[in-house]
């Protein structure tokens, strides 16, 4: 069986529980240990290796991430990147912790983004059939919406998805 054949199968069979709670917003979420957890049944299953290698680099002044998930039989491999800025702005949180952070994030979306595992609540749970405010832009959010405008991304797009204070807006 091909590398591509096996990462199908596992796209098609994993299930990653999402076991964390966030109080403050009051939403269930996984972390990349829980996707690394449910996966290591298949890895054996399917005699594939998964591995996560992580560059730093800095950007218009800005420090980015780079988290890269690749998949390999020992012949073949297939990768999948993703991109988090680390925020050095972010109050509470000592350097390591910010890093720590920003490398959790990207871990997790580069495995999400590897094995295709959505990470939206369920629409059913979400839908406010329009009655409903846009979620603020803060925390891992507006880091996200800082990278995304860093590498091409525009103001506006954010602002379909999200609430954009003003003071918010003039940092973007």
């Amino acid at each position: 069986m091909k590398i591509n054949e096996k990462l199908s199968s596992i796209q098609a069979e994993l299930k990653a529980k999402k076991s964390k709670f966030n109080s403050f917003g009051r939403y269930n979420y996984r972390s990349a240990e829980d996707i690394l957890e449910a996966l290591k049944p298949y890895l054996v299953k399917h005699k594939v290796t998964v591995t996560i290698n992580e560059t730093l680099q800095e950007i218009g002044g800005m420090l980015i991430m780079n988290s890269t998930a690749m998949i390999s039989d020992g012949a073949d491999k297939i990768e999948a990147v993703a991109v988090v800025a680390v925020d050095m702005d972010q109050k509470g949180m000592n350097a390591p912790q910010k890093f720590g952070s920003a490398s959790s994030y990207a871990k997790k979306y580069a495995l999400g983004n590897l094995f295709l595992i959505d990470d939206t609540a369920d629409s059913d749970a979400t839908n406010t059939h329009g009655k409903g405010a846009k979620p603020k832009l803060e925390g891992a959010a507006l880091t996200k919406a800082k990278a995304f405008i860093k590498n091409g991304g525009s103001i506006e797009a954010i602002k379909t998805k999200y609430d954009v204070p003003a003071d918010v807006l003039k940092t973007l």
